[in-house]
């Protein structure tokens, strides 16, 4: 008997930390060891992402999952069955071809629109799980393939807007980045101090700072986003900390959402921009405050825009989230044209883990730094952590330092770097000389 051979898949429906309904799946091999993983959604999606299978019809507003639930049973686990576990590009191949099968002539079978992402994922992410069980390796050993951990840069939510929190800022998200800190304990120790500085601000203005966002980041209403830059950096000092040296600040402008009509719309600050006056603008926030990394500077489509916002902000991590939606085509297109220096990594945008992992590679081959993230409708499932340290990913962006669905991976970490002792910790490097330091495993 082969103990890492498939024996079962349990798919059953369950929820994300939004409350709306997504896809569980246990993986139970043929030597006893099972895993069982929920898979997140995104809000602020890129219409190039892999898509759900959702149910329509009335129930749970148009987004059960009985279908996609239905198609493991029936499709997913038949093909599966007596897989060796350890074969991830097998057991993802076999669900991409039979993927293929059941799409209709006029879907999109690259986008998984017969089976669905959120059930492929389930699926590929338990099986990697199980087989890890089976091989009594912790999962960041199992991922990493006997290569070298490294410990993740966090990126922490401070404040969100857009999608994420009811647009009380136009830009979706700002969040805080240790770039001083030594070790991934005291980063994170380093953010809850000016987190918790933050909060006291804005308590100072009677703003309410435990109303918070999908990702656990202040969801308050301010004066636009030099506001809120402002108060982060506020918080940075207070926390007896330096701007810029110390901690400094990430942004995801998600301007995707901002597009109507050719033009980019700050509706909450009551203008209308051009691409180039948009990276003008960012281009500003980033001499004012310490802003190390953009992300989705311009819209998904928008490659003009992008590659003058590369060459705009050469100072800073121009990363790609919507442009690239963890595609390696769409990597590789910004790779050859000189766009963007950073890609996040998202593997429900794509479906499998087979599928993340060759944007991964493609991103390190070409010097592009890679940060791994969560989503705004995310589960209390933590193997995201163990998937950045394996996969040395030098950054990683979960959300903020409040909701047990964050914190769950935010622990994962601290426990892991508990775990290994002196392990490698990415730090500021992660930006500045991510090719030196992701693709280094000996």
């Amino acid at each position: 008997m082969n103990e890492f051979e498939i024996a079962a898949l349990n798919p059953v429906p369950a929820f994300d930390s939004r409350g709306t309904p997504t896809v569980s799946c246990e993986v139970v091999l043929r030597g006893g060891a099972r895993a069982t993983i929920v898979v997140p959604s995104g809000a602020s999606t890129g219409a190039h992402e892999a898509v759900e299978l959702r149910d329509g019809g009335t129930a749970f507003g148009g987004r059960g999952v009985t279908r996609a639930v239905a198609g493991i049973r029936e499709h997913i686990a038949p093909a599966l069955t007596g897989i060796d576990a350890r074969d991830q590009q097998a057991v993802d191949g076999a669900m991409l071809r039979l993927d293929r099968s059941l799409t209709t002539p006029e879907g999109r079978p690259e986008r998984l629109g017969g089976l669905g992402a959120n059930a492929v994922l389930s699926v590929s992410v338990a099986t990697a799980l199980a087989a890890g069980a089976q091989s009594a390796l912790p999962p960041y050993r199992y991922f990493g393939d006997a290569g070298r951990p490294l410990l993740p840069l966090p990126m922490v939510n401070i404040f969100s807007g857009g999608a994420h929190a009811a647009a009380a800022l136009d830009v979706q998200d700002l969040l805080a980045v240790p770039v001083g800190a030594r070790s991934l304990p005291e980063a994170l120790s380093w953010v809850w101090e000016v987190r918790h500085a933050i909060g006291a601000r804005l308590r100072e203005r009677g703003l309410n700072a435990q109303l918070v966002a999908d990702e656990g980041g202040f969801g308050v209403a301010l004066d636009g986003t030099r506001d809120a830059l402002r108060l982060i950096t506020e918080g940075i000092r207070a926390a007896g900390l330096r701007p810029g040296d110390d901690v400094a600040i990430a942004i995801d402008v998600a301007a995707s959402q901002l597009l109507h009509d050719g033009h980019y719309v700050l509706s909450e600050e009551g203008r209308t921009l051009t691409a180039d006056e948009l990276v003008a603008e960012i281009a500003g926030w980033c001499r004012d405050f310490p802003i190390v990394s953009v992300e989705d500077a311009l819209a998904e489509d928008d490659w003009a825009g992008f590659a003058t916002a590369t060459s705009t902000l050469d100072s800073q991590q121009v990363l790609g989230d919507d442009l690239f939606v963890t595609d390696v085509d769409r990597l590789r297109r910004g790779v050859a044209n000189g766009i963007a220096s950073a890609v996040l990594v998202k593997p429900n945008q794509c479906g499998s883990l087979s599928a993340t992992r060759d944007v991964v590679t493609a991103a390190h081959a070409a010097g592009y730094a890679t940060v791994l993230s969560a989503r705004s409708g995310e589960t209390e499932d933590c193997w995201l952590a163990d998937l950045s340290v394996g996969w040395r990913t030098g950054q990683i962006k979960v959300g903020s330092l409040t909701r047990s669905e964050r914190t769950a991976k935010w622990n994962r970490l601290l426990r892991i770097a508990h775990e290994l002792g002196d392990a490698e910790y990415a730090g500021a490097a992660a930006l500045v000389a991510p090719r030196d330091l992701i693709g280094r495993e000996d």
